[in-house]
């Protein structure tokens, strides 16, 4: 390669180098699962979230396929994660002290709790997945829906989603010596299965854009706010697991409708990623002090990075705003 080929290769690649640190960043640090004080974690998050994110978006989009088709396949990525791959939502033990989740809405049969389910599927699929997929893509809006990657490039990057995921089970086995049974490990792997065969018969037709102008895109944003922070307040119990399906099939109805409508676009998509954004933003510090972790250098690096997702995104604002068209066709396929 040439000097001058190395700088055009570097920018054709850089929103798949964006996305591959902002998925984890997102996902686990601006939560406050993780500290800032352990931001070496990266070279160990990074290969598993941002290689799944990167993945999942260049698969659907090498497809021709849409939204549904991406948020389906982060709820695979969420089932892969937390039940082959980390093994949370089978082991026993509690998430942090004083965790009572597990017990609350336990499945004997099958060896889980339901609300944790719920939960670690959704949240994966919204804020690993579909959240730093939506920014990175408003970045780049004249590539938005285009492949980032040729096919070594994803060759390579499946090669290092997989061995960052060994890295991690092998990690975590170590450490907590819990192993999910065969069987468990068989019923997960059959239900990503199938959420990939849906995630690729969902929207095969498109659909024409109904009549009717879209939503504002600060109602839109308003409301995603709502919807996840319901969702994550929710009640840890029978209860709360009903409504976070509940929220989950209203705001798909939703957020399919109005996304047929004249007018929608880029705007929009950043409303509901800012959103759910926000959110994260907000329980971040709640599950530092949960954690235990809330010393004063973590919570000045947890509003470090809440101040980063704030110039993240008025930065793709700016980038809309300066689109022409950035109204732009209804992308519900």
């Amino acid at each position: 390669m040439t000097p001058g080929e190395r700088p055009r290769t570097l920018r054709r690649i850089a929103p798949a180098l964006g996305l591959f640190l902002l998925s984890p960043l997102v996902a686990e640090y601006l939560l406050g699962n993780v500290p800032s004080s352990e931001i070496w974690g990266l070279v160990i998050l990074a290969p598993m979230y941002g290689g799944g994110a990167i993945i999942i978006r260049e698969v659907a989009r090498r497809a021709g396929r849409g939204w549904p088709t991406i948020i389906l396949l982060g709820c695979a990525y969420g089932v892969l994660e937390a039940a082959l791959i980390d093994q949370t939502l089978f082991n026993p033990a509690p998430l942090f002290e004083g965790d009572v989740s597990r017990d609350s809405t336990l499945i004997p049969a099958l060896g889980f709790s339901a609300v944790n389910a719920v939960g670690f599927t959704a949240g994966h699929a919204i804020w690993s997945i579909g959240v730093p997929i939506a920014l990175a893509e408003i970045l780049v809006p004249r590539r938005a829906t285009t492949p980032w990657l040729g096919v070594p490039g994803l060759i390579v990057t499946c090669v290092v989603f997989v061995l960052g995921s060994l890295v991690l089970f092998g990690g975590i086995h170590d450490d907590s010596g819990f192993m999910a049974s065969p069987p468990q490990r068989a019923g997960a792997a059959a239900v990503v299965a199938l959420l990939v065969v849906a995630a690729f018969l969902v929207g095969r037709r498109s659909r024409p854009v109904r009549g009717g102008r879209s939503r504002k895109p600060w109602l839109v944003g308003v409301a995603a706010f709502v919807a996840s922070a319901a969702f994550v307040a929710r009640p840890e119990d029978w209860w709360g697991t009903a409504a976070g399906i509940a929220l989950i099939a209203v705001m798909a109805v939703v957020i399919s409708r109005w996304s047929r409508g004249d007018g929608w676009g880029a705007a929009h998509r950043l409303a509901l990623a800012g959103g759910a954004l926000l959110t994260q933003a907000c329980i971040g510090f709640l599950l530092l002090l949960l954690h235990g972790t809330a010393t004063a250098a973590n919570l000045i690096g947890q509003v470090i990075l809440v101040l980063g997702a704030l110039a993240l995104f008025l930065v793709a604002r700016r980038t809309v705003r300066g689109t022409s068209g950035a109204g732009g066709t209804a992308e519900v396929g």
